[in-house]
């Protein structure tokens, strides 16, 4: 009996220690898991962390090259502004420069043409004689004053002497007391155009020959009414400064 209740204590002890090496083992595994659980949140929470520094440092970053990309183009407007202003400016300069230089151009025009109407002038029929530059005396007819001043800049800036007519009636009067050596005339005018402008001379002996340069657009049709009507050269625009020069030497220098 002794020795069965000594075997049943045993056993009893032995069913209560594992009990509790049982319920230590659970109560670890819990706090393991407790554990793991708490590592895991915080790791989420460094990742999550992690995530909110990135996507701040990236809005900065776009922020940033917002910035710059907003001073780049604010920085290239104001290049270009000052860039049109000073291309306007220099525009204003030569513009007033080419303003003085036209003035002059007619200016000098109007003075060689009051020069030789001030002094007596025998009219007589134009040869062709070599004359120097500097001795020639060109008339350009033409209704532009565009063309006008553009051809009697030429005409200054290779020594020639130029008097203007604003149109094929101007051009007659003032043939009445000026003799050029070459006639410059355009097709179309008011009043009297450059045709009738060229009957008028070739009818009168003592412009007969007067050598007649006339600026059309080139047409073909022109080209056989010029010949029919005594025009020397017909020029076609557009036509360049050398080809014009070109042809006043020929027609007054023999060249």
């Amino acid at each position: 009996v002794e020795a069965a209740r000594v075997e049943a204590a045993r056993v009893e002890a032995a069913r209560i220690e594992a009990e509790r090496v049982e319920a230590a083992l659970v109560e670890a595994e819990r706090v393991e898991a407790e554990l793991l659980e708490q590592e895991f949140a915080l790791l989420q929470a460094a990742q999550q962390v992690a995530e909110l520094a990135a996507k701040k440092a990236a809005a900065l970053e776009i922020e940033l090259a917002s910035k710059r990309a907003a001073e780049d183009a604010a920085m290239r407007e104001a290049q270009r502004q000052k860039q049109e202003a000073d291309n306007l400016e220099v525009e204003r300069e030569k513009a007033e420069a080419q303003n003085k230089l036209d003035q002059i151009v007619l200016a000098e025009a109007a003075a060689t043409a009051a020069a030789i109407a001030a002094e007596p002038v025998k009219i007589e029929s134009v040869k062709k004689i070599g004359k120097a530059p500097e001795d020639t005396l060109i008339m350009i007819a033409d209704d532009s004053k565009v063309v006008r001043v553009k051809t009697s800049r030429v005409l200054i800036k290779n020594l020639y002497q130029v008097t203007l007519a604003e149109d094929g009636n101007e051009a007659a009067s003032q043939l009445d007391f000026i003799m050029p050596d070459l006639l410059i005339t355009d097709v179309e005018m008011p009043g009297m155009d450059g045709f009738e402008l060229t009957h008028h001379l070739r009818s009168n002996p003592a412009t007969a020959s007067l050598p007649i340069i006339m600026i059309s657009g080139g047409s073909d049709e022109l080209v056989e009414k010029a010949k029919l009507a005594g025009i020397d050269v017909l020029l076609g625009k557009p036509y360049s400064d050398d080809d014009l020069l070109g042809h006043i030497r020929r027609l007054t220098q023999g060249a």
